[in-house]
This record gives structure tokens, sequence and C-alpha cells, in this order.
């Protein structure tokens, strides 16, 4: 007699995003079963028995109702609003879209009662002006002072999670990813747009602050910790980072960029405006994740560069 083999069914939000398109290609050589949960005029390009449903998650009623039609095994919640900058103006959207549905898809999930994980894409912006000094690290158990309406609404679905956790034995993981580049849609983020700027030959190119230090993570990488995450019972009420553990200022990242494409224009500093309460070193710990996922990024800056240029020089 034939034995059955079981598929696990998981439902990504998110996946018509920067991440979200990545992992659904990883997720392709599993044993998943995907529904992917799109706003209304979204699609994704990878449709391979693909199940796609249509839904607002800020909605409770339609979330609920898609969670119910699916009762899935895993939940990987990425969807949001994904821009610092933009949410100083955009606060109440961004907290819809990052808090509201978070906690909506949860408490979704939670009475569903068929969840055995969810996962949710948290944010190293919820920790900060943390450290003083390049030498310092941040860690899980760092404390979180999160300076912008984006960093605030991640914290707040990060604490929910942890409450429904505590209260309910609900089985979460949160990831908080640090400053992640190897966009193929987007050049609107920093890596990105200097990048396009320097192959595209421009004379002069616009940057801010050349001190701030930032733990650069290649979306490969990125995307590999989720994939360690998924089904992983040391995972479980845990919140892991995804970072290099390595940190490199503005000016010396951008100064990389401008060898490895051969810039030869003029870079004007502190001509973009820092936004209010930047932090200016972020450096993760990346222990746990090697511990309890058994995880490390494969990428240094400059491979991960390599590949990104290398997309963007055939794009441009």
């Amino acid at each position: 007699m034939r034995q059955m083999i079981m598929t696990k069914k998981l439902l990504l939000t998110g996946a018509s995003g920067f991440i979200g398109q990545h992992l659904l290609k990883e997720l392709a050589r599993g044993d998943y079963e995907v529904h992917a949960v799109l706003l209304k005029g979204t699609s994704v390009k990878d449709t391979w028995a693909l199940h796609v449903h249509h839904a607002n998650i800020n909605e409770h009623a339609k979330i609920s109702a898609v969670v119910k039609k699916t009762s899935p095994d895993y939940v990987i919640h990425l969807a949001g609003a994904s821009s610092v900058a933009k949410s100083f103006n955009n606060y109440e959207s961004t907290m819809n879209s990052n808090y509201h549905s978070a906690v909506n898809l949860a408490e979704a999930c939670r009475k569903e009662g068929s969840i055995r994980q969810f996962i949710f894409a948290g944010s190293s912006e919820e920790y900060g002006a943390a450290l003083k000094d390049a030498k310092q690290r941040i860690t899980e158990d760092t404390l979180l002072k999160p300076a912008s309406p984006y960093a605030i609404s991640k914290a707040y679905a990060d604490m929910y999670l942890q409450y429904l956790g505590s209260a309910y034995d609900f089985p979460f993981t949160v990831v908080r990813p640090f400053n992640t580049y190897g966009r193929k849609d987007s050049n609107s983020f920093f890596m990105e747009k200097t990048i396009s700027h320097m192959l595209t030959n421009e004379r002069n190119i616009n940057l801010g602050d050349p001190s701030l230090v930032r733990d650069w993570l290649y979306v490969d990488d990125h995307v590999s910790g989720y994939m360690k995450v998924i089904g992983n019972k040391a995972a479980m009420g845990q919140v892991i980072q995804l970072c290099t553990g390595k940190g490199h200022s503005i000016i010396e990242t951008t100064e990389l960029i401008a060898s490895m494409t051969n810039f030869k224009g003029k870079i004007s500093w502190n001509a973009v405006p820092k936004r209010p309460s930047e932090a200016s070193i972020v450096i993760g710990d990346n222990s746990k994740a090697k511990k309890l996922l058994g995880w490390e990024p494969k990428y240094d800056l400059k491979q991960g560069l390599e590949k990104t240029i290398e997309f963007w020089r055939s794009k441009l």
C-alpha cells in the first residue's frame, strides 16, 4: 500500500514583496502547499502550485476567512509597510499595516486552531539607538528603543505575539533581520539607489551622513534564515536575529560600491537630511541564530555587492 505524504500547508503574506518573492523560490523546493495572501491588483511571478487569496490583512473578517479556508500549519507574515523614512508622515497607515495586520492574522490563527508555527518579520529598527560604539553588539535581549513609527509598529506586534505565547501557548517565532539589500524591483533604498546612480554614471550623487554604521545582510542569507526557522522546534517562542555581526560605515560601503562600479563622479555628503532619532550604529550578534538554527551568513559585504551590482548592471 502506498504511504501517503502529508503536505504542509503554509500561508505567506507579502509574497509579492522583496523578501516574499525570494522566499517563494525556496519554498518551491520544499514539501509545502503554499497559500499567498495578496492585495487586489498585485500578483506574484512564480505561480508554481500556488494558491492565491486576495484580501486586505488589515480587515479582520477577511483575513479570518482566509485562515479558516486554508487551515495553515505554518504562517510567515512578511506583509506590511517597509519604509522607515515614509513612516514619519504615514504613521497611521504604518501602524495599521504592521501592527494591526499582525494582530488580526495571529488572532485568526489562534482561534482557527491548526497553526503549528507563526513566523513574524520583526526588524532591527526595534532597537533604535541601542549602541554607543562599534565594539558593542545588539542581542535579542537588548532593550527595545523604537525611534520611528515603523519601529514602534514592529515592536508592538512583536510584544503582542509574545503575549499570545505566554497567555495561550501560541507557537510564535519573531525574526529580526538587520539591514537587507539585494532588491531587484526597487532602487529606492540606499544600496540599490547608490548602485543604480553609479552604474548610470551620474556626475554627482547626494548622500546622507557618512559616519552611520550598519550591519548589511544579503537577501539570500535573509531568506535562508527563514527556511531554517520553519518547523524548527528550537525556534518556537523565540526572538531570533539575522545579521552578519559586522559593521560597515556608509562611507566605507559607498567607496566599495564606487570601486566596484568604476564610479568617477562626485559624492556630496550630508546632502540628505537625517531621519529624526536615527541610530548611529546598528550591529547585531548572530550567536543565537547559529546555536538554535545552525544558520550563518554565507555572503560578506563584497560578495553580496558583487551579486547586486551584477543584477542592476544587466537591468539598467
